[in-house]
């Protein structure tokens, strides 16, 4: 049983029940789920991923004082504090004497100030540039058992898409990274007999790549640790995971091993390149990435986004 399910039986078997019997004036203002940092919320987590953290249990969001006062959301934490302990062998944690950490009573606004930088979820274009993906990805990801107030879920879906200018400056940069990394600096570093340069070469490239294909499929990019993870599970991205996994092993000072990954870096190359063909985001008609990449920058309505450095949004 993974944290997802978890979570949905444990507020099922004692959530639910509690809030139906004692909160029932306050449900038109609750949402319930199971959102935010950690594997669980994705449905990645395992024994080894466990931390001392992770436990049963599930997050009620609030609306402002002025909707819910701070008495009843204390008398919330209180009884959330009372649920029972255990569930299917699975402790509670003691963080917190409303809950773990990552659950229990939360304020939608203190949710999402500490998850983008913005109690209300909007954010600036400056902010759009520059917020890591994985911030984007724990705003959005787990699950939204219901929403009677509806802000939470507003926020949530006003956040699930990223503005296309931004997606082109994030998606130029990092092709030109790809271009730099793999198609240029990779061979340097080996001709120079640097198998360590190489191999960071190949790490840049791997990077750069796996937040091309998130981008192309509208997804968040979640923490590097479950980057891998996340890239298997998205349709047709199968043969590219196996490519990017290969190029972050074997001995770059094996002139066999270092020609067999600049085959893969051309070939991953050639292929970004054809969905980008496919969606109509580049004109360039070349292998080389690094024209593509100004290609994509191209397409930026907002001069002021698309006249910033190919790199602004890295």
């Amino acid at each position: 049983m993974n944290g997802l399910e978890l979570s949905r039986g444990y507020y099922e078997t004692y959530g639910k029940p509690m809030l139906e019997s004692e909160f029932a004036d306050l449900l038109p203002y609750l949402a319930v789920g199971f959102v935010g940092s950690g594997s669980e919320h994705y449905g990645f987590d395992d024994e080894v991923s466990r931390d001392h953290d992770f436990e049963p249990g599930f997050c009620i969001f609030l609306p402002g004082e002025d909707v819910v006062d701070r008495r009843s959301a204390f008398l919330l934490e209180r009884a959330y504090a009372k649920l029972p302990k255990e569930y299917e062998g699975v402790k509670r944690s003691n963080i917190s004497p409303v809950g773990g950490s990552r659950n229990g009573v939360i304020r939608t606004a203190e949710f999402y100030q500490n998850a983008v930088g913005a109690p209300d979820g909007v954010l600036s274009t400056e902010a759009w540039l520059h917020i890591p993906d994985y911030a984007l990805a724990e705003a959005v990801n787990g699950i939204i058992y219901f929403d009677n107030y509806g802000e939470f879920t507003r926020i949530r879906q006003s956040l699930q898409t990223m503005p296309d200018d931004v997606r082109y400056k994030r998606l130029a940069g990092n092709l030109l990274l790809m271009a730099q990394s793999g198609q240029y600096n990779f061979t340097r570093c080996i001709r120079h007999g640097e198998p360590e340069a190489a191999q960071l070469a190949c790490v840049e490239f791997v990077t750069a790549a796996m937040k091309v294909l998130f981008l192309l499929n509208r997804r968040y990019m979640p923490y590097y640790k479950w980057s891998f993870r996340a890239l298997r599970q998205m349709d047709g991205i199968a043969d590219f995971a196996a490519q990017l996994s290969f190029l972050l092993s074997g001995d770059n000072a094996d002139e066999t091993v270092a020609e067999v990954k600049y085959d893969t870096i051309e070939t991953v190359s050639s292929d970004v390149i054809s969905l980008l063909q496919e969606r109509d985001l580049t004109e360039a008609i070349c292998g080389d990435l690094e024209k593509h990449s100004y290609s994509v920058n191209g397409h930026i309505l907002d001069s002021k986004i698309r006249n910033l450095h190919i790199l602004a949004a890295i």
